[in-house]
């Protein structure tokens, strides 16, 4: 009777109506999580992954050649070129896609990583839209990318010699730098989204005619985003980080559902396509000077200098 008579003066104990708020705020919590669990897999975002393909190869890949097709009389040297507006238009778009991808995610991916990578990604794009921007314009007085700083024929004779300093530092924020707080989180971004793409269901576990069709000019641009921006790499750790991720799952009989599947198929044809340019380029003397060391892949736009413009 006294053990009745004390369940009914904290009727809260026993989770009833007059249960504390805070314990109803953990109960609410804790079945959201289960809920969050048991939903159902994402469908694939053909969306998103069109539009996020279709700007990269428009604003990011195709910043340079916008630059050397549009007439040099619209764009002076002394104002910034189309291909600096296509960069800044990236710098807005790539990371609101980016969000769009995280708030779709099955599963909730921390916050605090996700602002923080966010944030990071667009001050460091900032930086090599700068850096880029000088670089690009350097070209038109006769810069080539196959050369270091110092042995640019343009650069090397500048007096006082303290203005190569100010060339290399230059180049330091847009290669170095810029690169590596652009890059690091953009993959950080993607890794964290791919780790929320798993299903229970076997049958979920594949793509829709459209996703395949976007992972060759997907897996193209990644190629181009690897050896342009000399991260391979970071790019070579964040596919075996994934690779070992869908390794650890599959012992859990968890799945790559559609959306994991092409951005872990967009990345193997880039370690292909990375490995095919390698291969063709590897006795080539000029780049191999340029890019010494046991990693060796030669930028695109250092072959285009060396290789193709120069030939004109």
């Amino acid at each position: 009777m006294e053990a009745a008579a004390r369940r009914r003066q904290h009727p809260g104990a026993a989770g009833g109506p007059g249960a504390q708020p805070g314990a109803s705020f953990l109960q609410a919590r804790h079945s959201s999580v289960k809920t969050d669990e048991a939903a159902s897999t994402a469908p694939f975002h053909l969306d998103l992954w069109f539009y996020f393909t279709l700007q990269n190869w428009i604003l990011d890949f195709g910043r340079p050649i916008a630059m050397l097709v549009f007439p040099l009389e619209w764009f002076p040297l002394s104002k910034p070129s189309v291909g600096d507006y296509f960069h800044m238009a990236y710098n807005v778009i790539t990371p609101f896609l980016l969000l769009k991808l995280i708030e779709r995610s099955p599963r909730t991916l921390p916050r605090s990583m996700i602002y923080v990578s966010i944030i990071t990604f667009i001050m460091g794009a900032s930086i090599h839209l700068v850096g880029d921007s000088v670089n690009h314009r350097l070209i038109f007085s006769g810069y080539q990318n196959h050369l270091s700083v110092r042995e640019n024929p343009i650069i090397k004779n500048l007096k006082p010699e303290t203005l190569i300093d100010s060339f290399e530092l230059l180049y330091y924020y847009d290669e170095y730098l810029g690169h590596s707080m652009w890059y690091i989180p953009f993959f950080l971004i993607l890794f964290m989204y791919f780790s929320g793409c798993f299903t229970p269901t076997k049958a979920e576990s594949a793509m829709p005619g459209a996703a395949l069709l976007l992972v060759a000019p997907s897996g193209l641009y990644y190629w181009y985003l690897v050896t342009e921006g000399q991260i391979f790499i970071l790019f070579i750790f964040t596919f075996f980080a994934m690779l070992a991720l869908v390794l650890h799952q599959k012992r859990k009989r968890l799945f790559l559902d559609s959306n994991g599947l092409f951005l872990f198929y967009s990345f193997a044809v880039t370690l292909l396509l990375v490995a095919l340019w390698v291969a063709w380029l590897w006795n080539d003397p000029v780049l191999r000077k340029k890019y010494p060391g046991v990693i060796y892949v030669p930028e695109p736009w250092a072959f285009y200098t060396l290789h193709v413009s120069s030939q004109h």
